[in-house]
């Protein structure tokens, strides 16, 4: 009876979010603002300013969204931004939600199919990740080509629980989940920009979190082919391909993962809040230029 009970709970908390919650929470922001956004960017730890060049700007506090949860961590805003880059509709969220914070995978992505409701059609993920590849330097830009789900493995899946066919189908396929396209895009984009000297691709890995890998830990990823590692995005991505939408995604390399025993340094928050700030403008450059150049394809 006790096991019975504990997977009916773990059951429920999957499935946390009923359509009228999500159509609840669109109509709402439909109707508090005239924006109607083709692209979502997500911003990761220290990169709100990813929306500082949004103009003809309407902020709403996380807090004030109905059903929308909160961030609870240092250099995540926790605000959702609409407006305008060179008259293209998008909408910003300055900070995203974990796994490690306590919520659920279906408020984790909940924001997602809000988007999918309001129209939108392309997804840009952004995080700061450890890097694992040992040509990665501090402040390097990651396009990612591709993921490993670590939580996914172990159950910790957004997709359980009953499949709502208005979304997607029961199953996604995810060989593609980047976009090829946005991905080449991208990398012609840095090669003008004069960026290619830190912009690299590869595979992201997530991890729950919050506390940062061990070496041994650190050494396992490596071995299976990950170039870096954080603890979001993946979620996020996985709901959006669920959903039908484009995705591209980057992560700011804003420390070396431990692979040595006999490394004295230790990783902190505040050592990925600072690389991040320092790169911030940079990255804000490449994807305002990406967006621009989806503008124009749709055109």
């Amino acid at each position: 009876m006790c096991y019975l009970e504990g997977y009916s709970r773990l059951y429920l908390n999957s499935n946390c979010c009923s359509f009228e919650d999500y159509k609840l929470t669109t109509e709402w922001l439909l109707n508090q603002t005239s924006h109607r956004p083709k692209i979502a960017v997500i911003c990761g730890s220290g990169l709100g300013l990813l929306a500082q060049s949004v103009v003809n700007r309407q902020t709403f506090h996380y807090q004030d969204i109905p059903n929308f949860p909160v961030s609870t961590v240092p250099g995540h805003e926790g605000c959702l931004v609409f407006g305008t880059i060179k008259n293209q509709a998008c909408v910003f969220m300055q900070g995203r939600f974990h796994l490690y914070e306590g919520y659920s995978l279906c408020k984790v992505t909940f924001p997602v199919r809000i988007f999918k409701l309001m129209g939108v059609e392309t997804l840009v993920v952004t995080n700061a990740s450890g890097g694992l590849c040992p040509d990665f330097k501090v402040g390097d830009i990651m396009v990612i080509k591709d993921h490993i789900n670590l939580p996914g493995f172990a159950g910790q899946h957004p997709l359980c629980g009953p499949n709502d066919e208005r979304f997607g189908i029961r199953f996604p396929c995810m060989s593609d989940a980047y976009s090829k396209d946005l991905r080449r895009l991208a990398l012609d984009i840095s090669s003008n920009l004069g960026y290619s000297d830190f912009v690299r691709e590869g595979v992201y890995c997530m991890v729950s979190g919050p506390n940062f890998e061990t070496i041994a830990e650190a050494r396992m990823l490596q071995i299976l082919g990950c170039d870096a590692v954080g603890m979001s995005t993946v979620p996020e991505v996985t709901v959006a391909k669920h959903c039908g939408l484009q995705v591209f995604g980057l992560s700011l390399i804003t420390n070396k993962v431990s692979l040595d025993y006999s490394r004295e340094e230790k990783v902190n928050h505040e050592e990925v809040l600072l690389t991040s700030k320092m790169r911030a403008e940079m990255l804000q450059k490449l994807v305002d230029t990406l967006i621009v150049h989806c503008n124009l394809q749709d055109q």
